[in-house]
């Protein structure tokens, strides 16, 4: 049996992210029992980090073991009931998805929609909001197929005044740049691991508030194999058992409901990637996202390159380039440069497919020596496709701005 090896890479895609290996270091420790006594302790602490994550006082923060889909699918799944109005806000593929769980759930689902690369204005989608009165809103906040954050400090309040919850996807925009779960009125949030955070996808850090929870605890149903005298079985259950929040809200609670087998060792590098973050500090994290993100920009002009949309509500951990006119086939060169230079990024979908490419500047990977070391491959792998670019130009216009 041949050994596993794999080939050193530098990834700028706007997810899955290069891991701090401080956080490889942590998941190799030794398997821990589920409830065993060392074990909770990490499962308390990492809940009062993710809370800090979040800027929450929620009670119900913890992770949902799996991508961050299996987050979104738990949020939406549990709250979303068949024949319920959910208003799906759509600025790219990510608020399709969203509008994919919420119809699977059974919700009757509504859409406002604007181009892709553009963000929609916060009186319209509130406009909505007051006309449909819908239960769900569910939205997306860094929506990483445009490069585009959908302001949204507004919408809770305008959703609660309907008797409605706001569900928000900020799996990319989380510990990259300010999710305000309290102050922005937000009820559930879904963040990612695999992005900003800089830690194995696999895992996926949640929160909601107690009035959510009392709305999804009118569905609960705790399995008959583990259920006690007290549990009532509602005839309305969540259809999912695996990404039952009323069953997994027990699961991270002193009850240790039995639910499912703990992935402990991605808590472990879950629990090691929020300390990290959150002893760099949460501004200085979304500072240095910007940093980065505005100097890489002045980089990728300066070698000759055109920046999508830039300064339109961009995400301040992706930067989307226009793929030259002369290159021709954007997928060919983004393979050539995986294989040839050890660079991966990614093409876009959609209306966008073939036109732009996504470059991710999220967490671990959004650091000086990472970004010039990226410049000067894209330039040489460039160059080698027959485009003419300014290698000089565009080294000596990042290290300009990032010096700023």
């Amino acid at each position: 049996m041949a050994d596993l090896q794999i080939n050193r890479r530098l990834i700028m895609t706007p997810g899955p992210t290069l891991v701090d290996p401080r956080v490889s270091q942590a998941m190799s420790n030794q398997i821990l029992g589920q409830f065993d006594p060392d074990f909770t302790d990490i499962m308390d602490h990492t809940m009062a980090l993710i809370r800090k994550s979040f800027s929450t006082n929620n009670q119900f923060s913890f992770p949902i073991d799996g991508s961050s889909r299996a987050g979104l699918e738990a949020v939406i799944g549990s709250i979303v009931e068949p024949g319920d109005d959910v208003l799906v806000p759509i600025i790219g593929r990510f608020g399709d998805l969203a509008v994919e769980l919420a119809q699977r759930a059974g919700g009757n689902v509504h859409t406002i929609e604007t181009d892709w690369g553009q963000v929609l204005d916060q009186d319209q989608i509130i406009a909505e909001i007051k006309r449909l009165k819908p239960k769900v809103v569910a939205m997306v906040h860094g929506e990483t197929s445009t490069g585009r954050l959908q302001p949204l400090d507004r919408i809770g309040k305008a959703v609660r005044q309907v008797g409605g919850f706001l569900v928000i996807d900020c799996v990319a925009s989380y510990m990259g740049t300010p999710v305000l779960v309290d102050d922005w009125q937000i009820d559930a949030a879904v963040g990612g691991a695999q992005k900003c955070l800089s830690v194995p996808a696999g895992i996926t850090p949640i929160t909601f508030n107690d009035r959510f929870a009392e709305a999804i605890n009118q569905r609960k149903r705790i399995e008959r194999g583990v259920r006690s005298a007290e549990d009532a079985d509602q005839a309305a259950f969540i259809t999912s058992n695996y990404l039952d929040l009323t069953q997994l809200q027990d699961y991270w609670s002193p009850r240790r409901l039995n639910h499912h087998t703990e992935a402990t060792v991605s808590v472990y590098g879950l629990n090691v990637g929020l300390q990290l973050a959150l002893e760099e500090g949460l501004e200085n994290r979304y500072a240095r996202h910007l940093r980065i993100h505005r100097a890489l920009n002045a980089g990728l002009t300066a070698l000759g390159l055109h920046i999508f949309n830039e300064g339109d509500h961009e995400m301040p951990m992706v930067t989307c380039v226009e793929i030259p006119a002369s290159l021709g086939d954007g997928e060919f060169f983004k393979a050539m440069l995986l294989k040839e230079f050890g660079v991966e990024i990614s093409s876009s979908f959609g209306s966008l497919h073939g036109k732009i490419w996504r470059i991710g500047t999220m967490g671990y990977v959004a650091e000086k020596t990472n970004m010039v070391n990226f410049i000067a491959l894209l330039a040489a792998a460039l160059l080698t496709a027959g485009v003419n670019v300014d290698t000089k130009a565009g080294l000596a216009a990042f290290n300009q701005v990032y010096s700023d």
